[in-house]
């Protein structure tokens, strides 16, 4: 695998529609995405002293997270208003090699920021809420 350039991982939000189309989320400046997955353990006394897990099972999510300069894009509105209302929508981060992560998503976390001699910034966090499909 080749060497991709941070700037190239970008956030996007979908639209609302049926078969959204995405706009990159602006004033991005880093990007966070974090896979988990819950292990689920069925070690018994036949397990020789080892752990087992069984293999597919538990709870996976995936949480992203970000920090950039407030633009004032449509993309940034629409973040802000699911962020108020507690809607699902379509999210999607893209990679410089050309894959990519679509699912839906929560977001539990908007914060504003600014100093008076400096830009505003905001961070955002996100929550996936059923399947994220990597392409």
């Amino acid at each position: 695998m080749a060497v991709e350039r941070g700037s190239a991982f970008l956030l996007k939000v979908g639209d609302g529609a049926q078969v959204p189309a995405f706009a990159t989320v602006a004033g991005l400046r880093t990007t966070q995405l974090s896979v988990k997955g819950e292990a689920v353990v069925v070690t018994t006394k036949d397990s020789g002293g080892w752990r087992q897990l069984l293999s597919g099972a538990g709870v996976r999510s995936v949480s992203v997270s970000g920090a950039g300069v407030f633009t004032g894009s449509a993309a940034e509105a629409r973040i802000k208003g699911n962020a108020l209302s507690g809607v699902l929508d379509d999210y999607r981060l893209s990679f410089e090699s050309g894959d990519s992560m679509t699912g839906r998503f929560l977001v539990t976390r908007l914060d504003y920021a600014g100093d008076f001699n400096g830009e505003r910034s905001y961070t955002l966090s996100l929550e996936s809420s059923g399947p994220v499909v990597a392409a």
